[in-house]
């Protein structure tokens, strides 16, 4: 019998669309205002913390909607912005430097939705407020680390070959290699010259001397890589930070924009982004006298640098290995003392640059120094900002053994140290220095009225959609509106499901879009069953041929749509991208609501009996 569907295809949509329903109810609920408050480098919040606060709130008459202390931080719910913005301030001037008073936006999600993988749409910039960046890269540290690369590889090739030069040394914009024999000269140039193809090579046999300096490919190459590492450091450091789903992208030769949606307060997002936190590994100069180098008279090859203490140390300036070949940093403890250590791994290329740096000072002391640079607020003649390196020594401990890829490093007070120290090392340690030279925030006011404005528009178009239906199709009409409510829940079910996906002002005017689309489906199909209908066949065979017509020409229009929905989000950025996404996923939801969900409806209600009238 015609028009009749099998049991499992109307569970299914019913099951597909209380999925939808399931996953979109967070945003029903949606986030609190909230203070977190978390330790800053050292310390971690604990019960006196929890206290603290606590005592703060009562004594300003702050009212709370709860506080917890979960994972080291203290989290700090209101029930509007205004006493959010209120007890952030008393919160502050109370705790001090020692802990980071942050706001932001926490989910409401009941705990039960929550353990199901609940949680609301993400919202961008636009809607929930948040703060923007522009970020500049301190090519002039990248170029001159590029430099001592270079003096490391060639003095790394030369010893393999067995070839003895007198000094590799940084000479402008390249590097200089002094010989002693001619023939070391000529037999240098040739193993580098097939080694290093991207080079440039020009000798000087009068001085014994090879300079080598970057063609212009590889300058662009090393200023693209500079760049295109910190955009992947900044994303992965946000995202082990758990701040929010970053907006992290490119400008121009030298910058990167970073917005977080969600996050209100820019001193602590200042504090996770421009952290440039690394190591470098170098061995004590046992050679010369300490007091010397403190009383003005530093060796030639060494350099001064305090410990954590403020005790001078003198170091050896060749670095043994650089932070940017740590791959993974976990927080331990020694098993014999339980002092707090850093359990370090490196890659491949690292692991044998220091099992080699290693091998021939088994019994020596070397040091971990700490390093973190700074933006000073001045600028070159170029008009590019001044940074400034602030250098620590951590650790100081005797070499054992020859050592690889994995490693501790001591010299922690606290776990709570070695915890962040190891973080800032997974996230990773940036090429080159950066600094903010623009920062915006929206406040969540501004967000709050555009997610409203937004809301209008969608529940206006909806409303005329549907009394169009209603009036125009009837009973069918209802059966339509049933669908494209569906629809709606089943964008923002899905929207809440895909990780990274947010929703901005631009992704609801897509949402818009898809109401008018969704219902287009509908008209197609009951205007096929009309002209059945007035053709004379019979209300069953109308129902069955109106949905097997309209299918062909329904699928071709929203393919052809789709596919312009995919090219936008390819090329697109930002906003663009947002709309697409909205598109893209009301699309095919609305093929699914219009064409398979209206015809379970329809033929539950009219499938398989004899009628000789449809309202339609």
């Amino acid at each position: 019998m015609l028009n009749k569907y099998p049991l499992w295809k109307t569970l299914m949509v019913v099951f597909i669309v209380a999925i939808g329903a399931l996953y979109a109810l967070p945003n029903y609920y949606g986030e609190d205002p909230a203070v977190q408050i978390s330790g800053t480098r050292g310390v971690q919040a604990d019960l006196s913390t929890l206290d603290a606060v606590k005592d703060t709130l009562a004594q300003a008459n702050i009212t709370y909607q709860s506080v917890a202390l979960t994972n080291g931080q203290v989290l700090v719910r209101f029930s509007d912005y205004k006493t959010q913005q209120t007890a952030n301030e008393s919160l502050s001037a109370s705790l001090g430097d020692t802990y980071s008073v942050a706001l932001n936006l926490t989910p409401a999600t009941p705990e039960w939705l929550a353990s199901l993988g609940g949680v609301p749409m993400k919202l961008g910039l636009d809607l929930s407020g948040g703060v923007h960046f522009l970020m500049e890269v301190d090519m002039k540290t990248a170029m001159g680390r590029a430099q001592e690369n270079m003096i490391g590889d060639f003095r790394t090739s030369l010893r393999n070959e067995k070839i003895r030069y007198r000094s590799v040394k940084e000479s402008g914009n390249g590097v200089e290699v002094i010989f002693r024999k001619l023939d070391d000269l000529e037999n240098a140039e040739d193993v580098l010259k097939r080694t290093y193809g991207d080079y440039l090579f020009v000798d000087n046999e009068d001085k014994l001397s090879l300079k080598i300096t970057m063609t212009d490919a590889k300058l662009k190459e090393t200023r693209e890589y500079a760049l295109q590492q910190n955009i992947t450091i900044i994303r992965n450091r946000v995202n082990e930070l758990g701040v929010a789903e970053p907006l992290v992208q490119r400008q121009g030769a030298k910058h990167i924009v970073v917005e977080l949606p969600g996050v209100q307060d820019t001193a602590r997002a200042k504090e996770i982004l421009g952290a440039t936190a690394t190591l470098q590994f170098h061995m004590v100069d046992q050679e010369h006298d300490l007091r010397d180098a403190v009383n003005g008279r530093v060796p030639p090859g060494s350099f001064l640098v305090n410990d954590q203490d403020g005790r001078p140390q003198l170091l050896k300036k060749r670095i043994m290995l650089r932070g940017e070949h740590i791959i993974g940093a976990a927080p331990s403890r020694d098993q014999q003392t339980s002092r707090p250590q850093v359990s370090i791994d490196l890659d491949s290329k690292g692991g044998s640059i220091f099992s080699n740096a290693t091998k021939d000072n088994i019994g020596k002391p070397m040091a971990t120094v700490f390093i973190e640079s700074k933006a000073t607020g001045e600028k070159n003649p170029d008009g590019s900002l001044k940074f400034t390196q602030v250098q620590e020594v951590i650790s100081v401990a005797t070499i054992q053994a020859r050592l690889g890829s994995k490693f501790v490093i001591t010299g922690q007070e606290s776990p709570a140290e070695s915890q962040n120290l190891a973080l800032l090392l997974r996230a990773g340690a940036l090429i080159a220095p950066i600094a903010i030279v623009e920062e915006r925030t929206v406040g969540p006011s501004l967000g709050a009225e555009n997610v409203e404005l937004g809301m209008q528009a969608i529940l206006w178009g909806f409303a005329l959609v549907l009394l169009f239906m209603m009036v125009y199709y009837r009973k069918f009409g209802i059966v339509a509106n049933l669908a494209l409510a569906a629809n709606l829940v089943l964008i923002i079910g899905i929207m809440s499901l895909i990780p990274g996906a947010t929703l901005t002002l631009p992704g609801m005017a897509g949402i818009v879009l898809t109401v008018g689309m969704a219902v287009d489906a509908n008209v197609l199909i009951f205007e096929r069953i009309r002209e059945e209908l007035r053709e004379g066949k019979t209300v069953q065979q109308s129902i069955h041929h109106g949905y097997d017509s309209a299918f062909s020409t329904i699928i071709d229009a929203n393919i052809t749509t789709l596919i312009a929905a995919l090219i936008l989000f390819a090329v697109g950025t930002g906003p663009i991208k947002g709309f697409a996404v909205t598109l893209s996923i009301g699309i095919i939801t609305s093929m699914f609501t219009s064409i398979i969900g209206t015809r379970a409806v329809v033929n539950a209600l009219w499938g398989g009996k004899k009628i000789d009238k449809l309202p339609i």
